[in-house]
C-alpha cells in the first residue's frame, strides 16, 4: 500500500477512550516520519502537543495521546469533575494499585489496555493499514509512566513482525520503531515477552534521568540492555527526572531525534 500523509478524518474511528491531538509540520506535504507522545501520570495530551510544536522537528507529524483512563479526583485532592470542569488528569495503566513495598502507586500496573489501543488501533489499524506507514517510520516519546509505555511498546512490537517478499529476498517488517525516548520511565516487566528464546528489540532507545532517579537506577538500565540492542543513557546534572528545562537537557534528545530521522 502506498504511504500517504494522515488526515484528521483518518482518526475519527478511534474509540472515545483514545483521544489525540495532531501537530502537523508547517508544510504537511513534507511529512516523512511520525512522533507519538505519551504524557506522564496525571497529565493530559495538551501540554505534550505544545511540547511537540515547540520542538518543531522537520517533516514530522506529532500525535500527542491522552492517557486511557482518568485519575480519580480524590487521589489528587480535587472535587469531582462536571460538565463545566472536566478532568484533565489521566493515566496509562490497567488499574491503580499500590506497591506493597513502598505504598506508592505501582509503577507497573499493567499496560495491556493501552497496548491494545495505541499499538492496535492507532498504530497498526490507522497509521499502517489505513495510511501505509511502517513501524520504522514512527518515533515514540514518553515522560514518567508515558515513558514506560513507550519502552514497553518498543519491547512488545518485536513479537509482531511479518515476512514480506521483495526483490532481494524476504525481510521482516514491523518489529521495531524508528526510536523511543523515555524521560524517567523504566521498562515495565509486564511488557517484556515471556518467550525464553526472544531476540533483543531492535528499536534504538534513549533514556534520560536525574542523578537521584528512583525509577532509572542501575538495575533498570541493566534490564534495558538485556532487552534492547541499542540503549543510550543520559544522566542530567539535576536530581529529579522532570521534563527537560533548558537547552543542555534538551540537546541529547534533539541529537537522538536528528540521528534517527537521518537514518533507517
Amino acid at each position: 500500500m502506498p504511504t500517504r500523509i494522515p488526515e484528521p478524518e483518518d482518526f475519527n474511528h478511534l474509540p472515545s477512550s483514545l483521544r489525540i491531538s495532531l501537530v502537523f509540520p508547517e508544510v504537511p506535504e513534507t511529512t516523512t516520519a511520525i512522533l507519538i507522545l505519551f504524557h506522564g501520570l496525571g497529565d493530559s495530551e495538551a501540554p505534550f502537543a505544545g511540547f511537540a510544536k515547540n520542538m518543531n522537528l522537520p517533516g514530522v507529524l506529532a500525535i500527542s495521546v491522552r492517557g486511557i483512563s482518568p485519575l480519580p479526583p480524590t487521589l489528587l485532592g480535587l472535587p469531582d469533575p462536571d460538565v463545566s470542569h472536566p478532568t484533565r488528569h489521566f493515566h496509562w495503566g490497567d488499574d491503580l494499585t499500590l506497591s506493597p513495598s513502598t505504598g506508592d502507586l505501582d509503577p507497573d500496573p499493567g499496560f495491556s489496555k493501552a497496548e491494545n489501543l495505541v499499538l492496535g488501533k492507532l498504530i497498526r489499524e490507522t497509521l499502517i493499514e489505513r495510511c501505509g506507514w511502517e513501524t520504522n517510520d514512527i518515533l515514540l516519546f514518553g515522560f514518567g509512566q508515558g515513558g514506560s509505555l513507550a519502552l514497553g511498546l518498543s519491547s512488545r512490537v518485536r513479537e509482531s513482525g511479518k515476512v514480506v517478499d521483495i526483490t532481494e529476498g524476504n525481510r521482516i517488517t514491523g518489529t521495531a520503531f524508528k526510536g523511543a525516548v523515555s524521560i524517567g520511565g523504566p521498562l515495565p516487566a509486564s511488557m517484556i515477552p515471556t518467550l525464553n528464546s526472544r531476540e533483543k528489540s531492535r528499536t534504538p532507545v534513549l533514556v534520560c534521568h536525574g542523578t537521584s532517579s528512583e525509577s532509572l537506577g542501575e538495575d533498570a538500565i541493566d534490564l534495558l540492555k538485556e532487552e534492547f540492542i541499542d540503549v543510550r543513557e543520559v544522566k542530567w546534572r539535576k536530581y529529579d527526572d522532570g521534563m527537560p528545562r533548558n537547552k543542555d537537557e534538551m540537546l541529547p534528545i534533539m541529537q537522538f531525534f536528528a540521528e534517527r530521522l537521518r537514518g533507517w
